[in-house]
């Protein structure tokens, strides 16, 4: 299954796309959500970054400790 990664700033608590990292990613059908989320953070470069996670419909929005950044993770269909 393909995953769509993005990384962006945010303003006032919400995204706000003055920049944008954009991966994809592949894992299997049977990835558990902690292989997705592990896989997400070393697209983006955010291995060994504490992540506040949240549950969006089928993805998920990371929140980096520390950084006024926000991740979101969806699977592409």
């Amino acid at each position: 299954m393909r995953w769509s990664v993005e990384l962006t700033d945010t303003f006032g608590g919400q995204a706000n796309y003055g920049w944008c990292e954009r991966e994809q990613i592949d894992l299997p059908d049977t990835a558990t959500d902690r292989q997705i989320i592990t896989a997400a953070k070393a697209a983006l470069g955010l291995t060994g970054t504490r992540c506040r996670r949240y549950a969006i419909g089928e993805g998920f929005e990371l929140r980096p400790s520390g950084v006024c950044q926000v991740a979101f993770v969806v699977p592409r269909y």
